[in-house]
Order: C-alpha cells, then sequence, then structure tokens
C-alpha cells in the first residue's frame, strides 16, 4: 500500500484550519491597529479635541487666567452684532474670489506651455516656479514688503523707470491699495505649487487627442479649454477647494505685512480671531473661540457649495 508524501498536510484538522484563520485575522487587525492609532490618535488629540473645546469656549466669558464666566449664547449675539466681523468677512469673501481664480488660471496656462511646448529648459522652469514654496511664509512676506517698500521698493523704482510719477507711494500703508497689495504674494506663493501638479495630470492625457486638436486647426487656447481642463477636472476642483478654505481661514500674511491695517481696510477672520485671543488690547478667549466657530461654518458651507456645484469627474472623449 503506498502512501501519498503529502498525506499528513491532507490530515490536517479543520479545526486547526480555522485556528490559523483566526490567528492570521488576529495578526490583520493588530497591525491595523498598530498602523492606524498614531494618526487617528493625532487627529483626536489636535483636531477633534481642540475643536470640541472651543465650542466650549465660546459659550464663556473667559481671558484665560480668571475665573470663567458661563454666558451661553451671547457670544454669539455680540458676534452678529460686531461689525468687525463682517468687514473681516467681506475682505475674506475678496481673497476667496481672485486668489484661487488667479492661482488656477496662471499656473494651468504655465503648466500647459511646460507640457506641451516642448521646451528645452522645462526641469528648470519646474524648480523655478516651485521655489517659492520652498520659502517660508515669514520670508515671502518680508520680501514683499521690501518691493511695496515707498522709499526703496522695487515697485516704485520700476515704476519711475517707466515715467510714472509714483513718489515715494506706501503701497501697504494706503487703504486703497493695501487689500489689493496681499493678493500678490499669495498668488506668487501658491502658483509653482499647482504648476507641478497641473503638469503632472496633463501627463496622463493622451498626445492623439491633441494631434487630432491640431489637425482641426485648433489653437492653444482652445485646447487648454476644451481638452486640457475638461480631462483633468477633479484636480482643478481639489486644487480650487484647498485654495477657496486657505483664502477663508489664512491669515500669515496680512499679520507679517499690515497686521489688519491700516484702519482695518486688511483684517480678516483668522487674524480677528488670533487678534482678539492673543492681541495687546483683547484677552477674551471665549469670544474669539466663537467667532471661531462662525468660521467654521463658513467653511463647511463652502466646503458643501463647491461639492454641489464643481463637477468631480473628467470628461471622456
Amino acid at each position: 500500500m503506498t502512501h501519498s508524501p503529502f498525506a499528513a498536510a491532507d490530515r490536517v484538522s479543520p479545526r486547526k484550519g480555522r485556528d490559523w484563520l483566526k490567528k492570521a485575522r488576529t495578526q490583520r487587525i493588530l497591525f491595523l491597529a498598530i498602523a492606524i492609532t498614531p494618526a487617528f490618535g493625532g487627529y483626536l488629540l489636535f483636531t477633534l479635541y481642540p475643536n470640541l473645546l472651543s465650542v466650549y469656549y465660546s459659550l464663556l466669558n473667559w481671558n484665560g487666567i480668571s475665573e470663567p464666566e458661563f454666558v451661553g449664547l451671547d457670544n454669539y449675539v455680540s458676534l452678529f452684532q460686531d461689525k468687525y466681523v463682517w468687514r473681516a468677512l467681506l475682505h475674506n469673501l475678496f481673497f476667496m474670489a481672485v486668489v484661487p481664480v488667479a492661482v488656477i488660471f496662471i499656473s494651468l496656462l504655465l503648466g500647459y506651455l511646460l507640457a506641451n511646448k516642448g521646451y528645452r529648459g522645462t526641469p528648470f522652469f519646474k524648480i523655478l516656479f516651485f521655489f517659492p514654496n520652498v520659502l517660508s511664509t515669514v520670508v515671502i512676506s518680508l520680501l514683499w514688503a521690501f518691493i511695496y517698500d515707498g522709499s526703496f521698493g522695487l515697485l516704485n523704482g520700476l515704476l519711475r523707470l517707466l515715467g510714472i510719477p509714483i513718489g515715494n507711494y506706501y503701497w501697504l500703508g494706503e487703504s486703497a491699495t493695501a487689500l489689493a497689495a496681499i493678493v500678490p504674494p499669495y498668488v506668487w506663493g501658491g502658483v509653482g505649487l499647482y504648476v507641478i501638479i497641473f503638469m503632472n495630470a496633463m501627463a496622463t492625457i493622451p498626445k492623439s487627442l491633441y494631434e487630432s486638436a491640431v489637425l482641426e486647426g485648433a489653437g492653444h487656447m482652445t485646447r487648454l479649454f476644451r481638452i486640457t481642463m475638461p480631462l483633468i477636472m477633479p484636480v482643478i476642483r481639489v486644487s480650487a477647494l484647498f485654495l477657496v478654505l486657505g483664502s477663508l481661514k489664512g491669515f500669515e500674511k496680512q499679520l507679517i505685512l499690515t497686521n489688519g491695517g491700516p484702519a482695518g481696510s486688511t483684517d480678516v477672520i483668522g487674524l480677528y480671531i488670533f487678534n482678539l485671543a492673543f492681541g495687546a488690547e483683547y484677552h477674551n478667549y471665549g469670544y474669539a473661540s466663537a467667532v471661531g466657530m462662525f468660521l467654521f461654518v463658513i467653511l463647511v458651507t463652502a466646503k458643501l457649495l463647491m461639492d454641489k456645484y464643481l463637477p468631480d469627474r473628467a470628461v471622456e472623449y
């Protein structure tokens, strides 16, 4: 009688097989728990917990030192009566309307030219455009503060070379120009990253589509708006989302360049919250938290509106 060399393996009991499966499942669950716990713990500790704490703080009258006083919804009533909140929100809406459109348009145009014109120095230009993203916000802000300086600024010097008698005009010191002057630092600091993102997205588009368009007489702008943009629309949508939310909650450049001045003409909600909580004039964590909750609602609303009205699928040809 012959015996199969695999007879011992064939005689493995079903119970042992189940035990092995349970052990493998346990190991998989343990691995996932170890992998997820640091990130999830960080989210709970540094995101969810502070947000929940801000909800509680928004119901208090508290300067961070003395005994907190529970005031209920009084902070929210004061918020809707605070003209400075609405002025800051108006400035946020201005940045939200201008910065994302400018960054996306310039980045698409530069990315399309670098991806489709075949320039020999394309790698160099990619590094050059990305360079502002290597710099810190402080460095970018100080650089543009020098450009806008009335006495020694690069902008005034360039205008004088062009024959425009600008004098010693301080672009960041005048209410008429300060708000608009903060837009170029945001655009210059953001274009390089999105050029790289859009170029990588454009690399996935079949060249045959462009070749067919050229044969039909389509120019570069037609190819950009009729082929490139529809095919990378999911990438554009995510980029627009980041830029819009960043324009609503960002305030670092305003803090460094103008600190909200002159006369509050560049104040935004993020900066207003910062000054309410940590400024020299105010120390009201409760009211600052209430304004922060108001900003949170605006951010969520903007996200939901973009999800509803921006296409999330690429066009298929």
